[in-house]
């Protein structure tokens, strides 16, 4: 292909199997953990999300980070939340993160400051995470928000989340159906847990000609699981899953979520176009997920 890296996109339109994982940028300014994991999965991976201050807690631009993943060869998912800029920033960061080659955003609303650690920070929320699909488009239509013509647009792949095991789901996927109108062609959902609920909901939705990664979260501990199911809404970890890292006892307990993760790569593969691995606070365990789950 020359220069750059191998895009998701063409992954994607091709039909074939994408394989993306998740980075937090570092608290600060030491980027060691992330380069040497990312070093050791080029070539092994579609794509690497890179969040922006996720559960609003203040980390590294999610720009930079990307822009390291791709001067590395890999093809960076800028996640963009409405958070924390209003039009102005938002429309600023898109044109400066094109010019530095990223071409993949993922649109979300953002967790409110209260659940981070500036819970005195002002939220801005000037525009939603439709609202932001609404104005990817435009600009890769060559005009900006207000309507006003761009010297030189951009070519954005636009990316949405959606929680498949909401209960629910008819208000899933009638806010799923909203962000397909908006411009979303790929869907990165949150963690899934029951793959028959999402076989349900890939069966629902395959109408639209949009491309599904379901989300695969690490589980590292019971307690991890536990606090998710009391704390994160659309998220359910079955109590056997939960008894299973029990049972690993403590030293093994993420040995056990490995072998949890990639068994649920392997039963939800057939329904969707790919998957999504977070590996939060355990990214050094990522090849092996990769390469027990058969994705290369």
């Amino acid at each position: 292909m020359g220069s750059g890296p191998r895009r998701l996109k063409e992954i994607l339109d091709r039909g074939e199997f994408a394989v993306t994982i998740e980075y937090n940028p570092p608290k600060g300014t030491n980027i060691s953990a992330i380069v040497e994991s990312a070093k050791s999965l080029v070539g092994r991976v579609s794509g690497v999300n890179v969040t922006d201050n996720t559960a609003a807690v203040m980390r590294a631009s999610s720009l930079s980070i990307s822009r390291i993943l791709y001067e590395m060869g890999h093809d960076p998912v800028m996640q963009m939340t409405c958070r924390d800029r209003n039009r102005l920033g938002i429309q600023s960061d898109l044109l400066g993160a094109h010019l530095l080659g990223i071409r993949n955003i993922l649109c979300l609303t953002g967790d409110y400051p209260t659940v981070g650690d500036h819970k005195d920070a002002k939220p801005v929320y000037d525009l939603d995470s439709v609202q932001v699909m609404q104005l990817v488009q435009g600009l890769n239509n060559g005009r900006d928000f207000a309507g006003h013509k761009l010297d030189g647009s951009t070519e954005y792949m636009i990316g949405a989340a959606v929680t498949p095991e909401a209960d629910p789901l008819g208000p899933m996927l009638a806010k799923f159906e909203t962000k397909v109108r908006a411009g979303a062609q790929f869907f990165q959902t949150q963690a899934i847990y029951h793959p028959e609920q999402f076989a349900s909901f890939m069966q629902a939705i395959r109408p639209f000609k949009v491309k599904v990664l379901p989300g695969v979260l690490l589980l590292r501990s019971a307690k991890m699981a536990e606090f998710m199911n009391a704390n994160i809404p659309g998220i359910s970890v079955p109590p056997e899953m939960i008894e299973e890292l029990r049972q690993a006892g403590e030293k093994h307990a993420l040995d056990a979520g490995v072998e949890i993760a990639v068994r649920t790569i392997k039963a939800i593969r057939p329904y969707c176009d790919g998957v999504h691995i977070m590996a939060i606070k355990a990214i050094e365990r990522l090849p092996e997920i990769l390469t027990k789950a058969e994705l290369g």
